[in-house]
């Protein structure tokens, strides 16, 4: 069940909002230890959101896998401790170290921890219907488009593809935009040349996570394009955000 590489914890609004600490999904590293059971007991969901969340219906897990999980992301303050924040949050110290794969104790200011078991996550934070497949072909998208770029310039075009499902004036799902064609011409140049191929980095597969929970840095756009692009037709739409090298518009 290798469909995630392993990423670094992080939660998705945190990266949005730059707070100190938020709540939201993260990514969770499976360990060998790790059951679907024993992780929903931890960040307090049930087996079945955790399935649904991340699109898989098996019920064992492997060593590697990252999937998604209702979490906190608390980022160590100068003076704070494993046992303080524990005790800030509510939680067992035992819990705030297997979270974040702790045997000691020992802390950095700056470090960011997953805080377990604080709020609920809910399927509905998605905003449209998705597969695992389709999750990364989104981030396959995203890389091809915006390699080197932001990650809020990554995460608005995936939000692009997800603003064009909900639109009602493109195709249905996330595949079906991204492959979709008007006049023979492909609307995405990495499916013409190929680069939709190529394998996402965990930055990409974050951002388009982000995009299907919701996050849309390009504020409702549906067309994407470089601030080199000499098309006219694209210039004259009007402009929602500019990220990065990156227009975005409507």
């Amino acid at each position: 069940m290798k469909r995630f590489q392993k990423v670094v914890v992080i939660a998705m609004a945190l990266l949005l909002s730059l707070k100190a600490s938020t709540v939201e999904a993260a990514d969770y590293t499976v360990t060998s230890n790790d059951s679907l059971s024993s992780l929903s007991k931890l960040f307090n969901t049930s087996v079945s959101t955790l399935q649904a969340t991340n699109n898989f219906k098996v019920n064992s897990l492997s060593k590697g896998d990252v999937i998604f999980v209702p979490a906190h992301v608390h980022k160590v303050k100068s003076g704070e401790s494993l046992f303080k924040i524990a005790g800030k949050y509510g939680i067992p110290l035992s819990s705030l170290k297997r979270a974040n794969y702790r045997t000691g104790t020992s802390i950095v200011p700056g470090e960011k921890l997953l805080i377990p078991g604080v709020s609920p996550y809910r399927i509905a934070d998605a905003v449209i219907s998705y597969s695992s497949s389709e999750l990364d072909l989104l981030a396959r998208l995203i890389e091809a488009e915006a390699a080197g770029e932001s990650l809020q310039a990554k995460i608005a075009v995936g939000a692009v593809v997800i603003n064009r499902v909900q639109s009602g004036d493109w195709a249905p799902t996330i595949t079906k935009v991204i492959y979709q064609k008007f006049d023979s011409y492909y609307q995405f140049t990495p499916v013409k040349n190929g680069m939709i191929k190529n394998t996402p980095s965990a930055e990409s597969k974050r951002a388009a996570r982000l995009a299907i929970f919701g996050s849309d840095p390009s504020r409702g756009a549906i067309f994407y394009f470089d601030q080199t692009c000499k098309n006219s037709w694209l210039w004259a739409k009007p402009q929602t955000a500019r990220i990065d090298h990156m227009v975005f518009a409507k």
